[in-house]
């Protein structure tokens, strides 16, 4: 729902400071605005993840402090003794193990990464929502522009943000609420992705194709509650189709490559193709075709068979907990 609100509310924030202020103090009041957040990422305690162990169960005890200790202090022993074992015995010590850290960092993000490439269900919904971000980033960059080149729209930042906002609330959150009472499973969420996408697409598509102001901003605002609606089922595929450890991981993957292949080339690409066409109707018809694409990809999903490993973690807790659990003596009579 952030991302919806976020452009919404940069469209009226744009189209009101960039015009009375002027550019360069909005972008100023903007950086202003993101500093508490910028300072908050460094001091907020990180969370511990479902699937990680905390850094508190990570660090010895003091008993084993000391155990260890001893053994480094006899492997020191050991090393100006034996000049002959010096290079090998090396590798032991604390400071060799500090340099072996950044390579097993690296081995075992390779080995989760390659780990999530193998999920078919999560590269699916990745490629939906890459193509599904592909539109949306051109919307935000492009929509006003076009809406002002074909409806001669004079507050097009206004009216663009004021239906982003009031459509993309509403629509993230009802496509939450249709999820929970669907029975939430990855068959049925790939359901409603591909069905919301598929509305929404038409709507939009339909609006660009009206000849009316009014027209367009009905149509428009029914297809964005429709394609905002994708926001809880994406994100609930995400972390119910991997490994609880990978959950950290399939999220970032996921956001890095819907800005990558999706927001980030997109506008540049309308623009060429708005530039050769001239014509911002048949450019933003073109664009908007892409979500029926998206509604594709994430109908695929539907057949794909995949395990829903949301409780995997816990079943594991449990188990563990169960394996240390001793048994009552037995009263003596």
């Amino acid at each position: 729902m952030c991302i919806p609100t976020g452009i919404a509310l940069g469209y009226v924030y744009g189209g009101l400071a960039g015009v009375n202020l002027g550019w360069r103090i909005a972008f100023f009041v903007e950086a202003v605005l993101m500093l508490p957040f910028v300072i908050m990422g460094f001091i907020i305690k990180p969370l511990n993840l479902k699937g990680f162990t905390p850094a508190e169960l990570e660090k010895a005890s003091p008993s084993e402090e000391r155990l260890g200790s001893e053994v480094e202090g006899k492997e020191v022993g050991m090393l100006a003794g034996n000049e002959k074992n010096n290079d090998s015995s090396l590798d032991k010590t604390p400071l060799a193990k500090d340099k072996a850290k950044p390579l097993n960092q690296f081995t075992r993000f390779w080995k989760d990464l390659r780990a999530l490439l193998r999920e078919k269900v999560f590269l699916t919904n990745v490629l939906g929502y890459v193509a599904y971000n592909f539109v949306i980033g051109a919307y935000s960059y492009w929509g006003p522009k076009a809406g002002y080149g074909i409806y001669h729209m004079k507050n097009a930042d206004m009216v663009f943000g004021g239906m982003t906002v009031i459509c993309g609330i509403l629509g993230t959150i009802a496509g939450g609420l249709v999820l929970d009472r669907m029975n939430p499973t990855l068959s049925n969420a790939f359901k409603l992705l591909s069905g919301a996408i598929l509305l929404g697409a038409i709507f939009c598509f339909a609006a660009f194709w009206s000849r009316n102001l009014y027209g367009f901003i009905a149509l428009f605002a029914v297809g964005e509650l429709f394609v905002f609606a994708t926001q809880a089922p994406v994100n609930f595929v995400c972390l119910r189709c991997i490994e609880p450890s990978l959950r950290a991981l399939s999220m970032a993957f996921s956001t890095v490559s819907i800005h990558i292949f999706g927001d980030v080339p997109s506008s540049p690409i309308v623009g060429v193709i708005q530039d050769h066409l001239d014509n911002w109707r048949v450019t933003s018809l073109i664009l908007t075709s892409i979500l029926f694409l998206a509604s594709a990809i994430w109908f695929v999903g539907i057949f794909l068979k995949g395990e829903e490993k949301f409780n995997k973690d816990i079943e594991g807790q449990a188990a563990d907990n169960n394996s240390n659990l001793t048994p009552l003596p037995e009263k003596q009579y």
